[in-house]
């Protein structure tokens, strides 16, 4: 199992707060069944700042101390990029960083509103052959309370991925059932754990996905998961579930 969106990183965002976090994340990581995952702190929010050249020696040295304790779990570089005004300017001088060296890009909408331009940097970022992933959008408040928004984002080509705590009802039975709708509709692409810490903001991948499998069967959980190797093998990912377990119309939106 791949995770694409998880805070393992030490000592550089709100995530693990120093080595022996992250440690015991990875030990927790590969008991879900975890064999990779995408190292994505929080880039330009703000609050915290990780550039490319940063995130790309913090990556290799866990690799190093997983490496020494004999811990089965690979991470690969990545960003939680802020979405902004400077973003392709910032791809253009390459200080960002992509997900697995591929062309897939995590973006992060404010939690409160989705900016005005958003529509324009999303539509920027793929004319330069970048796959923009929107991440988390069943806690982003203006796309809850207009989801038509975010369908038309996802119709001109943008991708979406779910928190697998959002699914288990971690954060509300709202934002359940909305990353529930997004599932069938189609709206969403990638499960990922966003794991911070192993108090309150834990992986629940293994949780996630058996409630996806009881309520649209395996076919829905093989989608998300290959989704996430595809993307770390740089191809084109699924965008849809398979025919068989499609939903009725949600949201008025089709």
């Amino acid at each position: 199992m791949i995770d694409v969106h998880c805070h393992i990183l030490p000592n550089v965002d709100d995530g693990a707060e120093n080595i022996q976090a992250s440690m015991a994340m990875a030990r927790e990581a590969v008991r879900q069944g975890i064999t990779t995952i995408i190292a994505t702190p929080h880039h330009k929010n703000n609050q915290y700042e990780n550039p490319k050249p940063q995130i790309l020696t913090k990556v290799t040295e866990l690799n190093q101390a997983l490496a020494n304790e004999k811990i089965p779990l690979t991470v690969l570089p990545g960003q939680e990029i802020r979405i902004s005004g400077e973003v392709l300017e910032d791809y253009q001088n390459q200080e960002i960083l992509s997900l697995a060296h591929s062309n897939y890009f995590l973006i992060e909408l404010p939690t409160g509103h989705v900016p005005r331009y958003t529509e324009k940097l999303l539509y920027d970022l793929q004319m330069e052959g970048l796959v923009p992933i929107i991440a988390h959008p069943e806690r982003n408040q203006e796309l809850v309370q207009s989801p038509d928004l975010l369908y038309q984002f996802v119709k001109k080509g943008a991708l979406t991925q779910i928190t697998a705590a959002s699914v288990c009802g971690a954060f509300g039975k709202k934002i359940k059932q909305f990353s529930l709708q997004l599932i069938e509709a189609n709206l969403t692409h990638f499960v990922a754990s966003d794991a911070h810490n192993l108090v309150n903001r834990t992986f629940m991948m293994q949780q996630a996905y058996q409630q996806i499998e009881s309520k649209y069967g395996i076919d829905a959980v093989y989608m998300f998961r290959e989704n996430a190797e595809l993307l770390v093998d740089g191809e084109r990912v699924f965008k849809e579930m398979p025919e068989r377990i499609k939903k009725k119309k949600i949201f008025g939106l089709f």
